[in-house]
């Protein structure tokens, strides 16, 4: 499924709108998109490629139902936890909504709907590229599918299911403060 037109315009200046356009409501989201936006300063041409030595931005979603009742998460089969879809900015990639929109479809299988706008920044190191310590500076997006739907399970990924959003398998905050962001927006 291609990515919906109204989603691009290229990954180096739209990553840098993007973040300036995000309103944070707290005072740690305000000091992670300084962060984010620092260093997309430091590195203009590759801040939000995996080739960018240390850190670099990527995109990810949380896939819900439209009522926010249902959550889809996969279980990643590098890191072993249950997370929301995302990954790496590819070159081809026109945005930042693009790419997490683009990430959903490949790691569920599932149409989605992207819910314009950045709902949530989230920096955390990896065993990503081959420079340690690694970090990913990761824009988060909510998306809606039908919770009726069989997603599929991809190459990242040893599961990929629906849970109720009161019953996760995991209590990793960076997973729960999305559910509770999704909630908020939805219900």
């Amino acid at each position: 499924m291609p990515v919906p037109a109204d989603i691009g315009v290229g990954p180096g200046a739209d990553c840098l709108a993007a973040l300036e356009a995000y309103a944070p409501a707290d005072s740690t989201q305000v000091d992670l998109r300084r962060q984010f936006l620092a260093h997309l300063a430091r590195h203009p041409d590759d801040g939000w490629s995996r080739t960018c030595p240390g850190a670099h931005l990527t995109a990810s979603g949380l896939i819900c139902s439209p009522d926010a009742d249902q959550v889809l998460l996969l279980h990643h089969r590098k890191l072993g936890r249950w997370l929301q879809v995302g990954g790496h900015i590819e070159p081809t990639d026109t945005t930042l909504a693009g790419a997490a929109y683009r990430e959903a479809l490949e790691e569920s299988g599932l149409p989605v709907r992207l819910i314009p706008g950045i709902v949530h920044l989230d920096s955390h190191e990896v065993p990503c590229g081959p420079v340690r310590s690694c970090f990913h500076l990761d824009v988060r997006y909510l998306l809606v599918a039908d919770p009726r739907l069989a997603p599929v399970t991809g190459d990242e990924s040893h599961s990929v299911r629906w849970f109720p959003h009161d019953a996760l398998p995991t209590d990793e905050s960076s997973v729960t403060v999305l559910v509770d962001i999704a909630r908020s927006i939805l219900v």
